[in-house]
């Protein structure tokens, strides 16, 4: 089985807007998290996002608009000699009632699936309650990080069983790779 790490995009790999993300150029990665997507990839790790897209459903942007947002996180990876295993968005409006859309686990099921990982050797994470939701509905490990809206929902995450909280993805490379190093 694979050992993979499944995160949110929004708010952990780069700065979230209220406004959503619309265009590449509103993209900006926050400090560290490229580098720890490398680490954990040259650490024998598998990483993939997983992420609620809904500007999409409310007609803020469409999937070109999406796609060159992805590639711009694709070109930041490459510079770093590295690439996703995989990218998964729900584009639905969060009344559609889709089975994609997190706290469902549709979306992080179907890339554990794709990339032939089990629950139990999966980490989630993210920086809400959604994503919290998301990962103990799916059965992996969720792990919350500070960046985002983290600081604001680290005690409702505690609340629910959340033991793994760390300040940002950088820190999280960090600890993992520490661990799996012993």
């Amino acid at each position: 089985m694979t050992r993979l790490i499944l995160l949110d995009r929004d708010g952990v790999i780069n700065f979230d807007s209220a406004d959503y993300i619309k265009r590449a150029d509103e993209w900006i990665p926050i400090p560290g998290s490229i580098g720890a997507i490398a680490r954990l990839k040259r650490g024998g790790w598998r990483v993939a996002v997983c992420t609620n897209q809904a500007g999409i459903g409310r007609g803020l942007l469409g999937e070109g608009d999406l796609a060159a947002i992805h590639r711009r996180l694709a070109d930041a990876l490459a510079a770093e000699g590295v690439a996703l295993d995989g990218l998964a968005h729900c584009p639905h409006h969060p009344d559609a009632g889709c089975e994609c859309r997190k706290p469902r686990p549709g979306m992080l099921l179907a890339m554990m699936a794709r990339l032939d990982a089990s629950p139990a050797e999966t980490f989630y994470v993210g920086d809400d309650l959604k994503d919290v939701e998301a990962a103990q509905n799916a059965g992996c490990t969720p792990v919350l990080v500070r960046t985002g809206h983290g600081a604001e929902v680290e005690q409702a995450a505690r609340d629910l069983g959340v033991a793994w909280v760390e300040d940002d993805l950088a820190a999280f490379a960090e600890t993992l790779l520490g661990e799996a190093s012993c």
